[in-house]
């Protein structure tokens, strides 16, 4: 086989991140290379780099043996590289024939479009793919998984020599898997490299020849998917030199349970989740990109509706249909992107704090006690040991840890028992992700139950007393907190698609 892409020393900074150091990567002709790595590793970067989204700031890039420096995604389509974005792209008022050949359709006198050769062009690609598919159709009338096969037919007309699959069976139950497995097979045997971007460890067995890990940022190193065994990539991606603080797990088998949800489900992202909190329990959810467990968050708190299950606090089932009605049960959540959903940057420290407790400061007439929020606010600042020159300080020009602290000081005066924290360490440094850990288990001593959803494995393994971890929208088990529980034990989970045992198994 004939190397389609060499790729060697290639880095890539942004401001204040060095996002890829120093990292090799090679695609050749009829083959599946699975690119690999926890969230953050750095392989979509690297991919960005290889489409031409990004250019790279240093290395080597070789195209069909031929050094190349590409200026743009155009650039990448001339030398027969396409990439199919986990999140599709297509249009779905117009036809299947129409998305594939969008802003290149063939024309007849006086511009007008051609769509006789338009469906005859998507046909035959169709054709050489054996995808029984009316061109006619409209892409919105189609399943997900076919609309992935017209992502790849849009890539072929490219005339791609090199794909990029990024998550492509995130969607897809396994009839579409298979369906899916068939196409690539056939593209190998035509010739295609195919660069596959997925967490599912299941399926390097079924599709991939060889095995690239990346972890933060770095290159690893390269197996043959058939001779390795799945926990030698498992070890790759966690990596050994990293370590974790051992929890201390104290016993609270006899604690009130604060928070239980009782199958739970919203379409494909939640199915029939079940889980419970106890009073002083940090409950971790642990999962890969897409698992599920924002949405979990998100249902529980009536940012988005629920189609079934029930939620329970303090016992007694809640009816909880928007953000309103969990706060006045008592249910605090800390978005991931708390600047978008946990403050008002332009406000300052003080409406901050009081935003989520408005009706606590104002009287009769309505009119805000200022003197009332800004008691509050300089008390929550010294609790929480928020930096900032002064409650009036637009929250704005405050950094990540200290804006994570306004919003925990928000949830705090209005006296949540239940706080959800949604990736509380993302985009804050080292010193003030320690901060946050000492808050949370102050929090879970004083007898709060708290769930703390994150992407890195040694802050699922810091923090929590139970770690639930999720894939596809299952949970797929519930593991101890503690030096019984490994990273291995939990990327096995966060891989499975299915139930290992009944989630309640685990309770504390």
């Amino acid at each position: 086989m004939t190397d389609l892409v060499r790729m060697a020393g290639i880095e890539k900074r942004f401001p204040g991140v060095h996002a890829l150091r120093s990292v090799s990567f090679d695609l050749r002709s009829g083959e599946v290379h699975a690119l690999m790595g926890e969230n953050g590793a750095g392989k979509s970067t690297l991919m960005k780099i290889l489409s031409g989204i990004y250019p790279k700031d240093d290395g080597v890039m070789e195209i069909h043996g031929e050094a190349v420096e590409l200026d743009g995604p155009k650039a990448a389509q001339k030398l027969g590289i396409g990439i199919i974005h986990q999140e599709l792209s297509l249009m779905n008022d117009l036809t299947v024939a129409q998305n594939i050949f969008i802003g290149r359709e063939p024309r007849l006198r006086f511009g007008r479009l051609d769509e006789a050769a338009l469906n005859r062009k998507a046909a035959e690609i169709f054709a050489s793919m054996n995808l029984h598919l009316d061109p006619k159709t409209i892409v919105g009338e189609l399943t997900i998984a076919r609309q992935q096969m017209v992502e790849i037919a849009k890539a072929l007309s490219h005339r791609s020599r090199i794909l990029i699959m990024d998550e492509p069976t995130a969607a897809l139950n396994d009839a579409e898997i298979a369906e899916l497995f068939t196409i690539i097979r056939r593209l190998k045997a035509d010739g295609v490299g195919i660069i596959y971007i997925s967490h599912k460890m299941d399926e390097l067995k079924r599709i991939a020849d060889r095995v690239t890990v990346m972890r933060d940022g770095s290159y690893v190193g390269t197996v043959e998917a058939a001779d390795t065994p799945i926990s030698t990539i498992i070890s790759m991606m966690v990596g050994r030199e990293l370590t974790n603080d051992v929890v201390d797990i104290p016993d609270l088998s006899q604690a009130d349970v604060l928070l239980e949800v009782e199958g739970l489900n919203r379409g494909r992202e939640i199915r029939d989740v079940s889980f419970s909190v106890r009073k002083g329990e940090i409950l971790g959810f642990a999962g890969l990109m897409g698992a599920g467990r924002t949405e979990v968050a998100r249902a529980i708190f009536g940012a988005d509706p629920r189609e079934s299950g029930e939620i329970k606090v303090h016992g007694r089932p809640c009816a909880i249909a928007s953000p309103s009605d969990a706060v006045k049960a008592g249910i605090g959540y800390l978005s991931e992107d708390r600047k978008h959903f946990g403050l008002a940057t332009g406000m300052d420290v003080r409406n901050n704090i009081a935003l989520a407790s408005l009706d606590r400061f104002s009287g009769r007439t309505g009119v805000l006690d200022e003197s009332a929020m800004r008691d509050t606010a300089r008390g929550y600042i010294e609790k929480l040991g928020i930096r900032t020159p002064s409650d009036t300080q637009e929250v704005r020009l405050l950094s990540g840890g200290n804006q994570q602290k306004v919003v925990i000081a928000k949830w705090l005066y209005r006296d949540c028992d239940i706080l959800i924290f949604d990736e509380p360490t993302r985009g804050i440094d080292i010193g003030a992700k320690s901060e946050i850990y000492k808050l949370l288990k102050q929090l879970a001593a004083e007898g709060r139950a708290i769930i703390v959803i994150s992407s890195e494995l040694p802050e699922v393994m810091r923090l929590s007393h139970r770690i639930a971890v999720m894939c596809e929208g299952r949970l797929t088990g519930i593991l101890p907190g503690g030096a019984e529980t490994t990273q291995e034990d939990i990327m096995h989970l966060a891989t499975l698609r299915a139930p290992v045992m009944q989630p309640e198994g685990a309770d504390a």
